[in-house]
């Protein structure tokens, strides 16, 4: 394994470990401000990743997506929430399970807005963004040696659209025990709603069918307008 490989490794395992502490962390502040104190009390406010890292979800899983040549992708310890304690259960149950995909897309758009600033700040700006984009998508030949010092940072940052994007798409597929079956969860008659939570129990084995399928279909055109704007901006 070359140089540029294990820093490429290494970028993307610290995005993914930031990425996980602030979704868990967002699904807890949430439910703290919303009246139920479960997470907060456990210490699960915070971006300390010793707190929210699972070993399935945060070790095992990337580094199979990571072999297979895909985008490291996984997810952290699922937040403790006690519902009784919501004002409103259904709206704030809603409202804690989107915290966790907001905050991948917000810290997204963060990260294109700091490459903006770069493509225009820094000499031969379009250049590094370009090369960090190649780089990112594991493109050959890319010479480094006359690009700005800051590409490193560019990297980084591009890393981090494309992790906290996957991210977005694949807590919002509707299974459980992701983000988007507690949000779907909340429109189903009783009796559906009891047997899809049967589905808990088969979860990961329906993701890893379908959810490649879902982040196929929903993540290239996401990916695709930030890229646009990146580039136009």
């Amino acid at each position: 394994m070359s140089q540029q490989e294990l820093v490429l490794i290494l970028f993307q395992v610290l995005v993914l470990v930031l990425a996980f502490s602030v979704h868990e962390s967002a699904h807890a502040y949430v439910a703290m401000r919303l009246g139920d104190p479960t997470a907060y009390m456990l210490g699960r406010v915070t971006l300390n990743p010793a707190k929210h890292l699972d070993p399935l979800g945060s070790v095992l899983v990337p580094l199979i997506s990571l072999y297979t040549g895909g985008m490291m992708i996984g997810w952290a310890k699922p937040c403790p929430v006690t519902p009784r304690n919501f004002r409103s259960y259904k709206r704030d149950d809603i409202l804690v399970s989107l915290a966790g995909p907001a905050s991948n897309l917000a810290m997204a758009t963060i990260a294109l807005v700091l490459l903006v600033i770069l493509k225009h700040t820094v000499p031969g700006g379009l250049l590094v963004i370009v090369s960090a984009m190649d780089m990112a998508r594991h493109a050959q030949g890319i010479d480094t040696s006359t690009l700005s010092t800051l590409f490193p940072v560019a990297l980084l940052l591009y890393f981090a659209v494309l992790i906290n994007l996957v991210l977005f798409v694949f807590n919002l597929i509707p299974i459980p025990p992701l983000d988007g079956s507690h949000v779907l969860r909340q429109f189903l008659p009783y009796r559906v709603e009891q047997l899809y939570n049967q589905i808990g129990m088969y979860g990961l084995f329906v993701i890893l069918l379908l959810g490649g399928r879902w982040i196929g279909s929903f993540y290239p055109p996401l990916l695709g307008v930030f890229d646009r704007l990146l580039l136009l901006l």
